[in-house]
Formats: C-alpha cells, structure tokens, sequence
C-alpha cells in the first residue's frame, strides 16, 4: 500500500507514521473520550523519495517542517479518524507535488518604445489638465 503523488510517484505508507492524538476545540463528550485527531510524521531524509523532491521539500518555508527535517501534519477536520488519516494523507501529497513543480524561469522584459511614448505622452497631457486647474487670474 502506497500513497500516490503522480503517475510515476508514490510514498509508501510504510515510510508514515501515525499517531491517534484528542482533538482539541468544542466538540462535546465525544472531543474528552475519543482520539479522533491524527499526527502524521514523515521524515524526508529517510523517504524513498527523489532527491529533487527531497531537496525542494527542504527548501520549503513551511512551519510544518522541522529543522530535522520530519514533516508534522496535523489533522483535526473531521469527527472521524478514518477520516482525518485521510485528510493528513492528503495534505503530504499535496505538499510533497509542491516541492515536486518546477517553476519557469523568469525572463526579464522591458517595455516597447512606442508603449514608453505613449506613457510620457499621457502622463504630459495629465499635468497639463491639472495645470489647468489652478485659479483663474483676473
């Protein structure tokens, strides 16, 4: 069994730990007698994961992330454990194909001639207009 990140990527669940935990909020009687809350621990350093992912999870800022490098997700959404197991699974998916995305590189651009020209023009005609404003001499 394996959680699945994309078509080629998938974490097993053997690498996650978990750990029933109480909830924390209102809730009533059920929220004091029952564990519902889930803590999920993924060490990145130890995964089978690729390095590029691994490294794009490190350089993460995410407060979810210590600085051993262990992934503490917390989920209390739902009542059930069943649940917010599923929650937390998902939420190390979602943030693991983050880490994962490569982004496109910036390429710096300038503004045409004629766009500058226009900008200046226009920004003229305005302080004319303004200039108008002013009081009328008798």
């Amino acid at each position: 069994m394996s959680l699945k990140i994309s078509s080629q990527l998938s974490i097993p669940l053997s690498e996650i730990q978990f750990q029933a935990i109480r909830a924390q909020g209102s809730g009533g009687q059920n929220v004091n007698k029952v564990s519902s809350a889930v803590h999920l621990r993924f060490s990145i350093n130890q995964s089978s994961l690729p390095d590029n992912y691994k490294e794009g999870l490190r350089k993460l800022s995410d407060q979810r992330i210590t600085d051993d490098g262990v992934i503490v997700i917390k989920a209390q959404r739902f009542r059930s454990q069943d649940k917010n197991r599923e929650d937390a699974l998902a939420r190390l998916a979602e943030l693991v194909r983050t880490a994962g995305a490569t982004r496109k590189a910036r390429r710096p651009t300038k503004p045409s001639r004629s766009s500058q020209k226009k900008r200046m023009d226009s920004k003229t005609k305005h302080g004319q207009l303004k200039s108008q404003r002013g009081r009328v001499k008798l």
